[in-house]
């Protein structure tokens, strides 16, 4: 039986396995994502559309310069007309809040009115990939239920298609990466 150069008491096989083994590596504990709506599951797995149905000029998705997808003008777009509506899903103020919780940084919720919210994420009609700039081209109108986007000046082909967000000043404070020369620095409302 070997020995312990320390004390000089046996040490059995066992004690000296126990003592020359390499501790195993802890695994990572990571926190669960929540249970996201089955719907929106299914909208992140697909490819970015425009439905045409809802568009009235013909509109782009790809790689926004702003923030991740963006929607970008496929044509020469006067001032003040519209250019598509937000569409989706009508949800009331509990599920709002429920999956404003669940879909952590890509929220596409607009909301109607003091009860009724559009999810983008199910049923969408592309104009959720319209990003926030502090000096936008695109301005929205909320008219009878329906939230339409109006072009707020000449937009040229090519452009991508921005709107102020104006998220209220009293909820977490988000950072603006717009880079507009007026950009208030916050998505928020100052």
């Amino acid at each position: 039986m070997p020995s312990s150069k320390r004390t000089g008491r046996k040490v059995t096989k066992v004690q000296a396995a126990v003592k020359t083994a390499k501790p195993k590596p802890r695994k990572k504990t990571v926190a669960p994502e929540p249970e996201l709506v089955p719907e929106v599951v299914a909208f992140r797995a697909q490819k970015p559309r425009v439905d045409p149905q809802h568009a009235q000029f013909r509109l782009l998705i790809r790689k926004g310069g702003i923030h991740r997808w963006g929607l970008f003008a496929g044509e020469d777009m006067p001032r003040n007309r519209k250019v598509i509506e937000y569409t989706g899903e009508r949800i009331n103020r509990r599920e709002t809040r429920k999956r404003s919780e669940e879909q952590g940084s890509m929220i596409y919720l607009f909301t109607l009115d003091n009860y009724w919210t559009l999810d983008g994420a199910v049923g969408g009609s592309g104009a959720e990939y319209i990003n926030h700039c502090c000096d936008p081209n695109i301005r929205v109108l909320v008219t009878k239920g329906h939230i339409l986007y109006m072009t707020k000046r000449a937009v040229r082909k090519g452009e991508e298609l921005t709107v102020d967000y104006h998220f209220s000043k009293d909820i977490e404070r988000i950072p603006c990466h717009c880079g507009s020369s007026n950009c208030r620095g916050t998505i928020n409302v100052k």
